[in-house]
C-alpha cells in the first residue's frame, strides 16, 4: 500500500512527540533532530509498511528513529562535535543541565536503552524487540548505563561539594 501526505499527518498527530522526544534525548540537537525525522518519514514512504496495531506501527518508527539517530552520532563522532549551550539555555534548572550533559556523554547504546526506559515508560521486553536485541542485553545495558550515570553524578556532587566547603573555609 502506497503512502501519502495524509498517512504522514497522521504519524506525526500520533506519534510526532514521542518520535521529537527520543530523537532529541539522543542527540541533543534540534537541527539533527529535524533531520533525523526527515529521514523517519522518508523511510516511512519508500518501505510503505503495513502495521497490525498502533503500538506495531509506534515501535516501527521508534526503531527507526533510534537507527537513524545512531547513525547521526556516528557521522557525529568522526566529524564534529556536540554543542550543548543552546539546550543548556532551553533547560529551567543547573542540576537538569548537569544531568543531561551525563546522560549525553554516555554511549550510545547506554543512551538509547535509558531513553527508551525512563523517557517513554517501555519495558525491558519492549525495548529488547523495538531494538532487536535479547533481553538480558537490554538489561545490561540499562544496568551500565544506571552505574555509570551513578557513578559520574556522584563524582560531581563531592566536586561540588568540595568546592562549597573551600569557599566555607577560606
Amino acid at each position: 500500500m502506497r503512502k501519502n501526505e495524509t498517512d504522514i499527518r497522521h504519524i506525526l498527530e500520533i506519534h510526532g512527540d514521542a518520535l521529537y522526544r527520543s530523537a532529541y534525548l539522543l542527540l541533543g540537537n534540534p537541527h539533527d533532530v529535524q533531520d533525523v525525522l526527515q529521514e523517519v518519514l522518508l523511510r516511512f514512504l519508500e518501505k510503505a509498511p503495513s502495521f497490525a496495531s498502533t503500538e506495531h506501527e509506534r515501535a516501527w518508527l521508534l526503531r527507526v528513529t533510534n537507527n537513524c539517530c545512531m547513525d547521526c552520532l556516528r557521522f557525529r563522532k568522526k566529524h564534529a562535535y556536540t554543542d550543548l549551550d543552546l539546550l543548556r539555555e532551553c533547560l529551567p534548572a543547573p542540576e537538569q543541565q548537569a544531568h543531561l550533559e551525563e546522560l549525553y556523554a554516555l554511549p550510545a547504546k547506554w543512551k538509547s536503552v535509558l531513553v527508551l526506559h525512563y523517557f517513554e515508560g517501555y519495558s525491558v521486553a519492549e525495548i529488547a524487540e523495538i531494538l532487536r536485541l535479547s533481553e538480558n542485553a537490554v538489561k545490561k545495558r540499562l544496568q551500565r548505563g544506571r552505574e555509570a550515570l551513578k557513578l559520574v553524578l556522584s563524582e560531581s556532587e563531592k566536586g561540588e561539594f568540595y568546592e562549597q566547603k573551600r569557599y566555607v573555609t577560606d
